[in-house]
């Protein structure tokens, strides 16, 4: 087993069901951000197949985009033969403008979990104790998420720095959420041609600045992270 499993399946030792958080477009100039939760459960690392297959799993930030479509493919594969289930979901630009994108990153977070749950018929979300630890596992359920732990938030948690490197599960949210994403910005691409987000995906490079000067923002940037591109 590589780092990443190894390291999901120590918490089987406590646990039932594992579920990754992370998310994607966090730092962009345009488009949503868009988060990923992906769950195991225990019985994950007991078959070969997901073993095998899984081994393959990497940090989105360290892929191509070729590499990244194939492990989504195999986080597919391994959702038909019911050995892993995962869910994307996403924060618009007008709720990042309402909730700042702090918010906006948690309430897409909470969306990609409560509409895995819903799926889910033999598990519930662990709830966050008003006067508890900012953790707990007491319905078997561990939530981890990539980064510092999210304040507030609906769900007991705990944050791991550098998650997506890490665990298995974060992994492959971040997997999921990265592809989807981009797969939304290519196709914005083809409504705002002269922005190149079909290359950039949104963030800030210099082709997309010098885009925002020539052109001006369109509806899908997101107004505040604009301030210091165009001043």
């Amino acid at each position: 087993m590589n780092k990443l499993q190894c390291h999901d399946q120590q918490q089987f030792t406590e646990v039932k069901y594992l579920i990754g958080v992370d998310e994607a477009g966090r730092g962009c100039l345009a488009g949503p951000v868009t988060a990923g939760a992906c769950v195991l459960q225990s019985g994950f690392f007991e078959s070969v197949e997901a073993v095998k297959c899984s081994a393959a799993i990497n940090d989105s930030k360290q892929l191509s985009v070729t590499a990244r479509a194939a492990q989504l493919a195999v986080l597919e594969n391994l959702r038909e033969q019911g050995l892993l289930d995962f869910e994307v979901a996403s924060a618009s630009v007008e709720e990042i403008a309402q909730l700042n994108i702090l918010g906006a990153n948690r309430l897409a977070m909470q969306r990609a979990l409560d509409g895995l749950a819903r799926r889910c018929a033999d598990w519930d979300l662990p709830l966050m104790e008003l006067d508890g630890p900012l953790f707990e596992s007491t319905l078997d359920v561990r939530i981890i998420v990539d980064g510092l732990p999210l304040k507030p938030f609906p769900y007991a948690h705990a944050g791991i720095v550098k998650g997506d490197a890490k665990s298995l599960a974060i992994a492959m949210a971040s997997i999921a959420a990265k592809v989807s994403r981009d797969r939304v910005m290519q196709k914005l691409a083809k409504t705002y041609p002269e922005y190149g987000f079909e290359q950039h995906k949104g963030y800030g490079t210099a082709v997309h600045r010098e885009a925002l000067h020539k052109y001006g923002p369109t509806p899908i940037h997101r107004e505040l992270f604009l301030r210091k591109v165009l001043g």
